[in-house]
C-alpha cells in the first residue's frame, strides 16, 4: 500500500493506472475504520483494479466544534487496517491540502438535503459533505465511489449532486454492518461508555419494533413508530427523530402503502447516533434486523 498526502501525489499515482485502463474505486472515510468501512473496501477490491481510500476528518460538515474535537482519530491503526483490507493507495491529506488558503467555493445541495439531518444538524452539514465528496471525486477521478447504507440521507444527497453536476462516477452503496447485538457500526461508537452502549441498542430495537408494526398491517406512520419511540425513551437516550420516509426522496409518507425507510437519530449520552432500515410491508417472514444485517457484506 502506498500512502500519499497531497493531491498532486494522488493524481500522479493514479494517472498511470488510468492510462493502463485500470478501473479505480474510491472509498471516502473520516478514519477510525471499522468493519463497515472494511466492507466498502472489500467490495471495491472485488469490482475495481485499484482501490483508493481517503482518511480525512472533514471539518466543514461538523456543526459542533466539540463534536469535531472529540471525533476519534486513529491514523496509524487505520493505515494498518487499510493495508490488510487491500487498499492500494491511502490518501491522508491535511486540512490545508483540501481547503487551501483562499478556498471560497461550496456545493450547496437542496431538496433531499433539507430534512432530517439537514434540519437537525444545520444547512452547513450537507454543504460540507457535498463539497468534500465532490472535491475527493475531482482529486481521484474514480470510476466508482463506495458508501454505506447507514448514512442513507448522505447517499441520497451524493447521488443527487452527482446527477445534477454530471459527474462521471458511479455510486455504489453497501449494506449497514452491525455488531452481533444489532448496533450499527459507527466510528462514534468508540466514545460510548458501557452504560451508554446498552442504551444505544434502543435505536436498532426501535427500528425493529417499527418494522414489526408495519408488517403487522399498521399503515399510520405515527402509530407504527410509537413503540419504537417508547423504547428509546425508556433507554434514557434522547430521540431526535424516528420517521417513515420514501426510500428515494426521504419525504415523510402520509400512509404506508409500499416500501418505506425507517430513519432514526438519537443522542446517547453526548454521542449522536443514526440508523435506518428499509421496510417492505408485504407479507413474509418477520426476521429481525439482527438476522438480516449482522456483519453483512456487500
Amino acid at each position: 500500500m502506498r500512502t500519499v498526502t497531497t493531491v498532486a501525489a494522488l493524481r500522479a499515482a493514479l494517472d498511470a493506472e488510468r492510462a493502463a485502463g485500470r478501473r479505480i474505486g474510491l472509498v471516502p472515510t473520516m478514519g477510525a475504520l471499522h468493519d463497515g468501512h472494511l466492507s466498502l473496501i472489500a467490495r471495491a477490491g472485488q469490482e475495481c483494479d485499484v482501490v483508493v481510500a481517503s482518511l480525512f476528518v472533514n471539518p466543514t460538515q461538523f456543526n459542533d466544534a466539540a463534536d469535531l474535537d472529540a471525533y476519534p482519530r486513529t491514523v496509524l491503526q487505520d493505515a494498518r487496517s487499510a493495508a490488510a483490507a487491500g487498499v492500494d493507495i491511502l490518501f491522508t491529506p491535511a486540512a490545508e491540502e483540501v481547503y487551501p488558503h483562499g478556498f471560497a467555493t461550496q456545493v450547496v445541495p437542496g431538496g433531499v438535503a433539507e430534512r432530517l439531518e439537514g434540519a437537525h444538524r444545520g444547512r452547513g452539514h450537507f454543504i460540507g459533505v457535498a463539497t468534500v465528496v465532490v472535491k475527493l471525486i475531482g482529486m481521484a477521478g474514480p470510476d466508482v465511489a463506495y458508501f454505506g447504507q447507514k448514512d442513507a440521507q448522505q447517499v441520497a444527497v451524493i447521488r443527487r449532486v452527482v446527477t445534477d453536476l454530471n459527474l462521471r462516477v458511479a455510486i455504489a452503496v453497501c449494506p449497514t454492518v452491525r455488531d452481533a447485538d444489532g448496533l450499527a457500526l459507527s466510528s462514534r461508537n468508540a466514545r460510548l461508555s458501557a452504560t451508554d452502549r446498552e442504551a444505544a441498542l434502543s435505536l436498532s430495537r426501535a427500528l425493529e419494533l417499527t418494522r414489526d408494526a408495519v408488517r403487522d398491517g399498521e399503515d399510520d406512520p405515527v402509530a407504527a413508530t410509537a413503540a419504537g419511540r417508547a423504547a428509546v425513551a425508556a433507554s434514557g437516550a434522547r430521540l431526535e427523530y424516528l420517521e417513515l420516509v420514501g426510500p428515494d426522496d426521504l419525504e415523510p409518507v402520509p400512509r404506508i402503502a409500499g416500501p418505506v425507510l425507517a430513519v432514526i437519530a438519537a443522542y446517547v449520552g453526548t454521542v449522536r447516533l443514526i440508523d435506518n432500515v428499509l421496510i417492505d410491508p408485504a407479507p413474509g417472514s418477520r426476521e429481525s434486523i439482527l438476522a438480516t444485517a449482522t456483519l453483512g457484506r456487500c
